[in-house]
């Protein structure tokens, strides 16, 4: 399939004359077309939901989460893994984003580097890619090289794969387990997929990450039971989700909070199960980490 068959690279005929249009009428068109990222993602929730399936079990077996994508697809996928240690607790290593052409990629274009599969191959080879982890492969296209090579590379060592694409019947479906594909359409700028591909790519990678971790242990109800306090505005984040998680006062989740040296997690045991800060670390490694079980065990 080459580039101009791609929906993603058509043209979009409600915005044939963008440069003339009144700016009430560019944005309310843009508005219109953006509403169709989230529907597209509603129709591939089927297949999300073998894809977080896929990372609950790599995360089980200690794997990584890894993002592997190109321009703004790689943008995307490293936002998604540099949010997941102060939201979820997890390593630094837990969940990895790689980009073509490497960090320095982030904020200028590395010209060429998505087109080459070693290079997807070499990045994966740099963080020493396991059969326990599962790749995600992000290309609105369905068609970068750099992604396509990875995730051949993923399988061939028995990693499990998977590939988020912004066409239907992308060429990339055809490299992963489980291939999700998203049918944004064209975009109101033709061919510019940092728009409602991007946006649908950034919803996906919002459900495979949070879903996986709620499935982790990750959460409690819906707060964010491992958040690490690291500045001020997550201190105080960290108290409010005590006191909600427990029911306290402001002053006594502040104290249970400083009495468990800053860890979300063992201050709602503690809180809950009227425990020792020692006592509640003990429960939670016998709970794999998991809240309820640790309160109600023993």
């Amino acid at each position: 399939m080459d580039l101009q068959s791609l929906t993603t690279e058509s043209a979009l005929p409600e915005s044939a004359d963008l440069d003339r249009m009144p700016v009430a009428d560019l944005l309310a068109l843009m508005n219109a077309e953006d509403h169709k990222a989230p529907a597209a993602v509603t129709a591939a929730l089927p297949q999300i939901v073998k894809a977080v399936e896929l990372i609950v079990a790599a995360r089980a077996r200690g794997g990584r989460l890894i993002y592997l994508g190109a321009g703004t697809s790689g943008r995307l996928g490293l936002l998604d893994a540099v949010e997941c240690p102060p939201t979820f607790g997890t390593g630094p290593g837990d969940v990895v984003g790689l980009i073509a052409g490497g960090r320095q990629a982030v904020g200028t274009a590395v010209e060429g580097a998505e087109d080459d599969p070693l290079l997807g191959v070499e990045d994966l080879r740099g963080i020493d890619l396991r059969a326990a982890d599962v790749v995600v492969g992000l290309t609105a296209s369905g068609r970068t090289p750099y992604v396509l090579g990875g995730l051949d590379h993923a399988a061939s060592v028995g990693a499990s794969t998977v590939s988020v694409a912004c066409n239907i019947g992308a060429l990339v479906s055809s490299h992963a387990d489980v291939a999700i594909e998203l049918a944004t359409g064209p975009e109101v700028l033709t061919g510019s997929t940092r728009l409602k591909a991007g946006t649908a790519q950034k919803l996906v990678c919002n459900m495979l990450s949070t879903a996986a971790m709620v499935q982790g242990g990750k959460v409690f109800g819906n707060l964010m039971i491992d958040v690490r306090p690291t500045n001020a505005k997550l201190v105080d984040r960290a108290r409010r989700i005590v006191a909600a998680a427990t029911g306290a006062n402001a002053d006594t989740a502040a104290a249970a909070l400083d009495a468990a040296g800053g860890d979300v997690k063992v201050a709602v045991v503690m809180l809950l199960a009227m425990c020792s800060r020692q006592t509640a670390i003990d429960r939670l490694a016998r709970a794999d980490g998991r809240v309820r079980p640790a309160v109600d065990g023993p």
